[in-house]
């Protein structure tokens, strides 16, 4: 793939979501549906290699570029990560001054439920992918049910779920 393409096609993402999973959806319409540069199962790791090391959750998309192109990929995504944060200081100049007008107001709250439909939209396919048996269907729904009602931090939890996974693995193998 076109290392332009490549970073236009991941600004997109980076620029119209509010949140760093909220451009999960495009990037797997763009990379996994559309041009079939990654699998489901690529997209998935990526996403779990961004989470778990430190920094904002928007990061695994430089995981996805590496998968895409390598090294020279994951350069590519690292900067469409980064322009964004160079854009948004004006826009935010900019919010802050109408925020109280109720029209803004509104359309910030239509933005953040349409992105996280457009999340729970995207991670159907990627659980079908994740979950492959019992054992990792159990870890999904207790993950879930932590992360949902405590305040656990789901790097934690997901340190926990690999712990266990490995642990099944040395069992049963």
């Amino acid at each position: 793939m076109n290392l332009l393409v490549l970073y236009l096609l991941l600004l997109k993402a980076t620029l119209t979501s509010v949140s760093g999973l909220g451009s999960l959806p495009m990037v797997r319409q763009d990379f996994v549906v559309t041009r079939h540069v990654i699998t489901d199962h690529q997209l998935n790791t990526a996403v779990v290699a961004g989470r778990t090391g430190p920094g904002p959750y928007g990061i695994y998309l430089v995981c996805v570029a590496y998968a895409v192109a390598g090294i020279p990929g994951a350069l590519v995504g690292f900067l469409a990560t980064i322009t964004p944060a160079f854009l948004v200081i004006p826009l935010m100049h900019w919010v802050g001054a109408h925020a109280n007008k109720p029209r803004v107001r509104g359309a910030v709250q239509a933005l953040m439920l349409a992105s996280a439909g457009l999340l729970l939209f995207a991670s159907v396919p990627l659980a079908r992918d994740a979950i492959v048996g019992p054992l990792t269907l159990v870890l999904a729904a207790i993950s879930f049910v932590v992360i949902s009602f405590t305040r656990a931090e789901s790097m934690w939890v997901m340190f926990a779920a690999a712990a266990v996974g490995l642990v099944a693995r040395l069992f049963v193998a």
